[in-house]
């Protein structure tokens, strides 16, 4: 076998990546635009996901390409932002051609973090339009507070009081011809830990929020069914490969990488999450279907480390980097 390198995720040609947020009101987007199409699947392992074109990714649907993907913060709210991408793309003559114009056929995700910076502020259509432009004319994708990321939190089981500051982190690997990266916005109900030695990283706090709790074992303290939470949670991913792919292969490819998520988040696809993985195939590139699944779970697994490694303290919720500093 060829020797595996680590690239950049950005060193993945045929798609762009565009950004913006809003850092005072504590939300953003993330844009990813493939001008000529994309194959794209998709899995939904959450129970309460905030989504728009779905459909258009199961097999049966006709749509056999996309142009663009979304994810956004401001939950449910923020799911206008795809218009403003809609209307960059269809300025610019990308999407399906009906005749009289071009439809770009454009599906999102959102997180909730209406409880991190000002609930009245979401992504909307003029931020979607400014992502798409810099995804096309001067791509800007960051790890860290950016993007979907600029919201995003961790360990909420103990409340808002309680949790972290996560982000967006990416990480993409190279052997020979083949290239595989991941993204992915990190805005889980359950702790972080590092896939090869198990260590917690990131997570529920403390009550003086000097060291770690643990997720599960507030969980196990009673079986009593829980009622009414809420869910304010959703971890997003995309999967990107130039290996060639059709629909129903990349919803397979997607179903793979959430073992990532289940390596490094505890408790998991929850009915409080709607964690969610999309899977784009944007090259011509040969590859074996489950080679690229089991390795679209280990770049998953190592860009949710990126993603809560890379990310700052900010709205009063402490970084991994703060905790680390505390001990």
């Amino acid at each position: 076998m060829a020797n595996k390198n680590e690239i950049s995720i950005t060193d993945i040609e045929n798609i762009r990546i565009g950004q913006t947020e809003n850092k005072e009101a504590g939300t953003g987007l993330t844009v990813f635009i493939s001008k000529n199409g994309m194959a794209a699947g998709l899995d939904v392992r959450g129970g309460g996901p905030a989504s728009r074109e779905s459909e258009l990714l199961k097999p049966l649907a006709a749509a056999q390409m996309i142009h663009a993907i979304v994810l956004s913060g401001g939950s449910a709210f923020g799911l206008g932002a795809a218009n403003g991408v809609m209307e960059y793309l269809e300025e610019h003559g990308i999407g399906f051609d009906v005749a009289v114009t071009k439809v770009p056929l454009v599906v999102q995700s959102d997180l909730f973090d209406l409880t991190v910076g000002d609930p009245m502020i979401r992504p909307d259509a003029a931020m979607g339009y400014e992502a798409a432009k810099h995804a096309m004319e001067d791509p800007n994708y960051r790890d860290g507070n950016y993007g979907a990321g600029c919201g995003a939190t961790v360990g909420k089981f103990g409340g808002m009081e309680r949790c972290m500051k996560s982000g967006i982190g990416s990480y993409a690997i190279q052997i020979g011809d083949l290239k595989i990266g991941a993204v992915v916005a990190v805005n889980a109900i359950g702790d972080i830990f590092d896939w090869k030695t198990g260590q917690k990283i990131a997570g529920l706090l403390t009550e003086d929020g000097t060291s770690f709790a643990n997720t599960m074992e507030l969980l196990t303290k009673s079986i009593e069914v829980k009622e009414n939470r809420f869910v304010e949670n959703t971890t997003l991913g995309v999967i990107i490969t130039n290996a060639s792919f059709n629909k129903s292969q990349l919803c397979k490819i997607a179903g793979m990488a959430h073992d990532g998520y289940a390596r490094s988040i505890r408790p998991v696809h929850t009915s409080v999450d709607g964690d969610t993985i999309y899977a784009l195939s944007v090259g011509e590139i040969s590859a074996d279907q489950d080679l690229v699944g089991s390795l679209a779970a280990e770049v998953m697994s190592e860009a949710i480390l990126r993603a809560v490694n890379s990310a700052e303290s900010a709205y009063g919720f402490p970084s991994v980097r703060e905790i680390r500093d505390r001990k």
